[in-house]
């Protein structure tokens, strides 16, 4: 089925956003990993995983649509020094993604493809569920100060 170019286009674009996430994601969970945090370094690498699974369905649709994926590009990645560092860099990855999947289910919508909407929608469900994850890791440490939550992180 030949798909919209403008949605291809858009869906490439959150392809390049997802593929950027995993190597972020990836990277924060090997540093928490080599400094002892076994449990960020798990939620990390889940994130991660996650964000794959994404890639694949959009690379999936892309294909369904006739359009060429294309995994060669990234957004800029930021790789935090610490864990709030870290942290911050994620929140900011997952709120510029969810506001990328808003617009792109807006054109899908517009287009119209309800059927590559619907799946946006539930990439987007995820997204959201990304962001209280880090809200909350975010809200331990203001509670308990990094020095404890750290230490509630380690194996």
């Amino acid at each position: 089925m030949k798909g919209d170019s403008k949605l291809i286009e858009t869906l490439n674009s959150l392809l390049a956003d997802e593929l950027s996430a995993i190597n972020q994601y990836m990277v924060h969970s090997e540093m928490c990993a080599n400094w002892g945090y076994e449990k960020l370094h798990k939620r990390f690498e889940t994130r991660a995983r996650e964000e794959m699974g994404h890639a694949e369905k959009l690379i999936a649709r892309i294909l369904f649509l006739e359009g060429r994926p294309i995994v060669s590009e990234l957004k800029k990645i930021y790789i935090g020094d610490d864990v709030p560092k870290q942290l911050a860099f994620d929140h900011k990855i997952e709120i510029d993604a969810c506001k990328a999947y808003n617009a792109a289910i807006q054109l899908a919508g517009e287009v119209p493809d309800f059927a590559t909407r619907e799946m946006l929608e539930k990439i987007l469900n995820d997204e959201d569920r990304h962001i209280d994850e880090i809200e909350e890791l975010q809200d331990q440490i203001s509670h308990m100060t990094l020095g404890i939550f750290l230490t509630t992180q380690v194996g």
